[in-house]
């Protein structure tokens, strides 16, 4: 059993992580919203797809969490380190070709997704896309050693090492976009070195004896193809929900982009917002992780439904916390971001929906899910999200701007839909005991 304290030293780490990470995206919105609509809404189109390769990062970083974290509940540390070593293998190889790919073809790829947009917002996102491909690398190898670190418990070297990138990343663009003019150049240059430091640090502290998961000679990591594949075996239906998941995001964002400049950006500011108030509950799930793969490593099966209702309460508290906060400050946001007026009106419309309906949906749809990837219940989770994405958000939002000509608003409509219908899956899939089926 976990005592507070443990639980507690996990969970805080993780919850400040997020809230930071989100914030300091914010600010980097704001900061580029005031070099032009063009912009910005070349930074969020970009930022689509960066955003799914990301998340396709983060999927198999998580499969390399919950085998090590099924290990360290099992006492087999020396298991946990091989699966480590492999972890930091796979995700460099798969990151370095995502980038090479996303830096040669990043025109012909824009024009596939986005089809025509105008010839400013093209080049800036054209630049953009140049700069921020090339951290890929680096974002892998910090997603994949910051995920090792929280499989064995240690969530607050993570945490400190990306308060500081943050802080690098919001010392560049004040650098780089309001002294030196390089406008989103300047943008995605920060972010680049931001990313260079995080893996660079948080690897070199993974090399150190007294860590759980050691790994104290990169070069000397060869492929282990058993172990890789039951990394694998966890991930790649994770990689598979996120991508699809945000597939369905661009589909939606190719959608928004007809609707001219202003919606374009409003959608932007909003979708930062909402991730926003949504971090503190992406903390839970995060933590929720790494306590249901050691419970049911050690074979505690009562104790992991135990942590999963708990930490849901815990969500549901900051959930509704985050959103007054962000639906106070969105105003003040808008205008300190230089929106023009049409943008920040429809932004502020479309966080006071956010804010009415994500407390009453949002806990439900995703942090039991967290629980039950740790228990290796990744295929129903995979299948439940893609169906909702596609048969509720995208089918949903398409129909309301096509059929009815509604503006951005028509995005977060189908949000509701498909989080109440994923609330409803998983909460009747917790209930059934089913998910309790893929133990190391």
């Amino acid at each position: 059993m976990f005592t507070k304290k443990q639980l507690w030293a996990l969970l805080i780490p993780l919850m400040i992580e997020q809230i930071l990470n989100s914030l300091m995206g914010t600010a980097d919105t704001m900061m580029v919203s005031n070099v032009g609509s063009a912009a910005i809404s070349a930074v969020s189109l970009v930022d689509s797809i960066n955003t799914l390769i990301l998340n396709i990062f983060s999927a198999l970083a998580t499969g390399g969490a919950i085998v090590c974290s099924q290990y360290i509940g099992k006492q087999r540390i020396d298991r946990a380190n091989a699966a480590g070593r492999q972890l930091v293998l796979s995700m460099f190889a798969i990151s370095t070709v995502i980038s090479a790919v996303c830096v040669i073809v990043r025109r012909p790829l824009l024009s596939l997704v986005f089809g025509k947009v105008d010839a400013d917002v093209m080049e800036n996102a054209l630049i953009y896309m140049l700069i921020t491909g090339l951290s890929f690398p680096f974002i892998g190898l910090y997603n994949a050693s910051a995920a090792l670190f929280r499989s064995s418990g240690n969530s607050k070297l993570p945490m400190t090492v990306s308060m500081i990138s943050n802080c690098i990343n919001i010392v560049g663009n004040s650098i780089f976009i309001f002294v030196l003019k390089m406008g989103v150049a300047g943008a995605a240059l920060s972010t680049l070195l931001s990313r260079v430091f995080c893996a660079v640090v948080i690897m070199y502290y993974q090399t150190k004896p007294t860590q759980t998961i050691c790994i104290n000679n990169y070069f000397s990591i060869r492929p282990d193809f058993p172990m890789v594949k039951m990394i694998l075996t966890f991930g790649i239906p994770t990689g598979i929900e996120n991508g699809m998941f945000q597939f369905g995001k661009l589909a939606i964002q190719s959608t928004v982009s007809t609707m001219g400049t202003a919606a374009i950006a409003a959608q932007a500011m909003t979708n930062i917002l909402e991730n926003v108030n949504g971090v503190f509950g992406i903390g839970v799930g995060m933590c929720l992780m790494t306590v249901v793969g050691q419970c049911l490593g050690a074979g505690r099966k009562e104790e992991a439904k135990y942590y999963i209702v708990k930490l849901c309460g815990i969500a549901e508290i900051g959930i509704i916390v985050s959103c007054i906060i962000v639906y106070a400050l969105v105003r003040p946001i808008t205008v300190l971001g230089g929106m023009e007026t049409d943008s920040a009106r429809m932004c502020i419309e479309m966080v006071g929906a956010i804010t009415i309906y994500k407390p009453i949906a949002w806990v439900f749809s995703f942090v039991p899910a967290y629980g039950m990837r740790a228990a290796g219940d990744v295929k129903f989770s995979m299948i439940t999200s893609m169906t909702t994405m596609w048969c509720c958000r995208v089918a949903l939002c398409i129909g309301l701007v096509k059929v009815f000509n509604m503006g951005p608003m028509a995005v977060w409509y189908g949000m509701f839909a498909a989080w109440t219908v994923r609330g409803i899956v998983f909460v009747s899939r917790y209930f059934s005991g089913k998910w309790i089926k893929k133990v190391i």
